[in-house]
C-alpha cells in the first residue's frame, strides 16, 4: 500500500491539463468489445480503474494494445463469451459496463457483484430495470445472470437518472432490433461521449446530452478512432487546489462546455476562474469569501443530475470552503456516505458540523494542520490530498492507491507545480 508524505503550507504555480474523463474512458473502453474490429481510444487516462478494466477484458479474449502514453487499441475479434473474473470484478465499479456490451453481442452473461468506492449503497436495480424491457431475462443471487434471445427496442422510463445504467441501455440497445427510446436518461460528459464512439462505431442515437435519448438498433458495429474529453471532474479539483494552496494556477485546454455549474459552485465558495481562450485561469492567492445569498441568507452547494453541479466533487468543495470567509451548507444528495470522510478534516482544524448523511455546515476560514490520514475513496482521497497540501507541517496520506485509481500520475504532475509531495511504498 503506497502513501503520499505532504509537505504543506507552500504556494504552488504553473500549468497544469487535465486528463482524459475518468469516467468516460470506462464506458468507452468497454463498448469497445461490441465491434470485431479493433477500435483506438485516443487520451486514455493511465489510471488504476482503467487497468483493471482492460485486464478483465483480456480475460475475455480481447486483445489491448498500448499505442502511445496515453493511446489503446482494443481489438475485441476474438472475444469469448464467460464468466467475468470475480476477484478482477470486484476492485471496480465499472466492472457492471461490460454487461451491456457482452448481452448485445452474446445473449448471455455472469457477472459478479461489481466493486468500486464504499460511499453508499449504489443500486443496480435500474441496470436490470432497462435490461429486461429490452427482453432479457435477469436472475440475482451471487451475482447476475442476464440472458436474452433476442434483445428488442422499446420505450423505457429509468427510474432515475442513473449514469451507468443509461450506459449499460445504450450499449444494448444499439444492437436491440427496432428502435428503443430512453427517457430519464443521464446526460453527463461522460454519458456523451460514450454515446458519440458508438456513433462513431456506425449506431445510430438521437438526442445525445438531453435526457431523452432515441437509438435505432444496427445489425453490427464496426472499428473507430476516438479520442475522450477532458475530465470536468479533475478540473474541477484544480480550481479547488489554487484556492486552498492561495495559488495562481493555469488549467490548460478545460471543457469550458461542460464547467458552466462547476464555475457556479466555486464563485458561491468565493472562488472565481477566468477564462482565456481554451484555459481556465484560477487565482487563489487572495482569501475567497463566501457569497451570500439574497437578504443574507447562508448559501448552498448541492449535487444533482447533469447538468447541476457534479456529485463528484462536492468532496473538493467542503475543502474549499475551509479556506474560505463564511458559512456554506453543502449537500450531497446521492450517497449516504460520502460525507464521513469529513472528520479527517475536523482533525486537521476544520470547522465543519455533520448535520446528516449528506449534509455539512462549514464556517471559514481554518488554518489546516497537518495529520495522518487513510484515503477512502478516490474523490475524499483528492480532497484530503488538497487540504494536506493548503495545511501547515506534514501530512501523510495512506492508501493512496485510492487517489491513483482515478487521478493519474497526481504526485509527479502536482510536484511540477511545486508541490511537496513524496511517495512510499
Amino acid at each position: 500500500m503506497s502513501s503520499f508524505i505532504v509537505s504543506g503550507g507552500h504556494e504552488l504555480s504553473g500549468s497544469i491539463r487535465p486528463a482524459g474523463n475518468k469516467n468516460a474512458a470506462l464506458p468507452v473502453l468497454a463498448a469497445t468489445l461490441m465491434s470485431a474490429q479493433p477500435v483506438t481510444v485516443r487520451n486514455v487516462p493511465r489510471i488504476r480503474d482503467v487497468h483493471t478494466l482492460l485486464d478483465i477484458m483480456e480475460s475475455l479474449g480481447a486483445s489491448v494494445t498500448w499505442t502511445g502514453s496515453n493511446v489503446v487499441v482494443v481489438d475485441a475479434a476474438n472475444l469469448q463469451a464467460g464468466d467475468l473474473d470475480a476477484e478482477l470484478s470486484e476492485r471496480i465499479r465499472a466492472s457492471i459496463l461490460l454487461a451491456g456490451p457482452l448481452l448485445a453481442r452474446f445473449g448471455s452473461l455472469s457477472l459478479p457483484p461489481p466493486g468500486g468506492d464504499v460511499i453508499g449503497r449504489r443500486r443496480l436495480d435500474t441496470h436490470l430495470l432497462a435490461f429486461r424491457a429490452l427482453g432479457a431475462e435477469v436472475e440475482t443471487a451471487a451475482g447476475l445472470d442476464i440472458r436474452a434471445r433476442a434483445l428488442t427496442g422499446t420505450d423505457m422510463f429509468l427510474d432515475e437518472p442513473s449514469v451507468t445504467a443509461t450506459e449499460n441501455a445504450v450499449m444494448a440497445a444499439s444492437r436491440a432490433a427496432g428502435r428503443t427510446v430512453i427517457r430519464n436518461a443521464a446526460a453527463e460528459p461522460h454519458v456523451q461521449d460514450l454515446c458519440h464512439l458508438l456513433s462513431a462505431m456506425g449506431a445510430r442515437i438521437e438526442g445525445i446530452g438531453t435526457s431523452n435519448l432515441t437509438i435505432h438498433g444496427v445489425r453490427s458495429l464496426g472499428g473507430a478512432d476516438y479520442e475522450i474529453g477532458a475530465d470536468h471532474v479533475e478540473t474541477g479539483s484544480f480550481i479547488g487546489l489554487a484556492a486552498v494552496t492561495g495559488s495562481r494556477l493555469v488549467i490548460e485546454d478545460a471543457p469550458v462546455s461542460h464547467l458552466d455549474s462547476t464555475l457556479i459552485g466555486f464563485r458561491r465558495l468565493g472562488i472565481d476562474c477566468r477564462l482565456d481562450g481554451r484555459d481556465l485561469i484560477v487565482d487563489g492567492r487572495e482569501q475567497p469569501v463566501i457569497r451570500m445569498d439574497a437578504f443574507g441568507h447562508i448559501p448552498k452547494v448541492d449535487d444533482g443530475p447533469w447538468p447541476a453541479f457534479p456529485a463528484d466533487l462536492t468532496s473538493i468543495a467542503i475543502v474549499a470552503a475551509t479556506c474560505a470567509r463564511g458559512t456554506i451548507l453543502i449537500h450531497e444528495k446521492m450517497f449516504e456516505s460520502r460525507m464521513f470522510f469529513t472528520d479527517k478534516l475536523v482533525a486537521m482544524g476544520a470547522r465543519i458540523i455533520l448535520c446528516d448523511p449528506h449534509r455539512v455546515v462549514v464556517v471559514g476560514p481554518s488554518r489546516l494542520r497537518g495529520a495522518r490520514m487513510e484515503s477512502p475513496d478516490i474523490r475524499a482521497g483528492m480532497a484530503m490530498l488538497i487540504a494536506a497540501l493548503g495545511a501547515r507541517g506534514e501530512s501523510e496520506i495512506r492508501n493512496a492507491d485510492q487517489i491513483e485509481r482515478g487521478y493519474e500520475r497526481i504526485d509527479e504532475r502536482l510536484a511540477a507545480l511545486g508541490a511537496r509531495i513524496e511517495r512510499r511504498t
